[in-house]
């Protein structure tokens, strides 16, 4: 059963690929052989182009500028690219190390400004909470000095209206 079912498997994966061929090439095979058959039967019924197009235009006459560009003559009119270019390699490497350096000079400046100004606002910010530290302690003294305060009155006033029961006063 299984050589059976392996035989069957082998002649599909080959028709499969047949098939799969066939689908690829046959479109480029069915236009060359379209080809092939209409250049042997002319078709009378169709005459020759015949087109007057203007001769294609040369690079000279669009641009005459661009047809005598040259490296040599880049630059040549112009003094400072004329100085920059005969400026030896060690020279260029030392003025970009400098230009660097000033770079990272005005880098350092800005961060520390901007550090001293982070440092002052956190100092402001500082004062700021201990200003309300400080307050809050002041009102949280205060309350508990009114709620003692409050707790001695009671007691006065609980001794006197006893006081006052006592000697026959009614109340409310």
């Amino acid at each position: 059963m299984s050589r059976r079912s392996g035989t069957c498997l082998r002649w599909c994966l080959v028709t499969f690929a047949v098939i799969s061929a066939l689908c690829v090439s046959g479109p480029a095979l069915y236009w060359r052989f379209k080809k092939n058959l209409s250049l042997r039967g002319n078709s009378p019924t169709c005459t020759p182009c015949t087109c007057i197009c203007p001769p294609p235009l040369s690079l000279f006459k669009i641009s005459p500028g661009l047809a005598n560009l040259s490296v040599t003559d880049c630059g040549k009119d112009d003094p400072d690219l004329k100085e920059e270019m005969q400026k030896q390699f060690v020279d260029l490497l030392t003025e970009e190390l400098k230009l660097q350096e000033t770079v990272g000079g005005e880098h350092m400046h800005h961060m520390n400004i901007t550090f001293g100004e982070a440092r002052r606002l956190a100092s402001q910010y500082q004062r700021e909470a201990e200003k309300c530290n400080t307050a809050t302690e002041t009102c949280e003294a205060a309350r508990e000095h009114a709620e003692a305060l409050l707790t001695k009155e009671r007691k006065i006033t609980s001794s006197w209206e006893r006081r006052a029961r006592q000697m026959g006063w009614q109340g409310e």
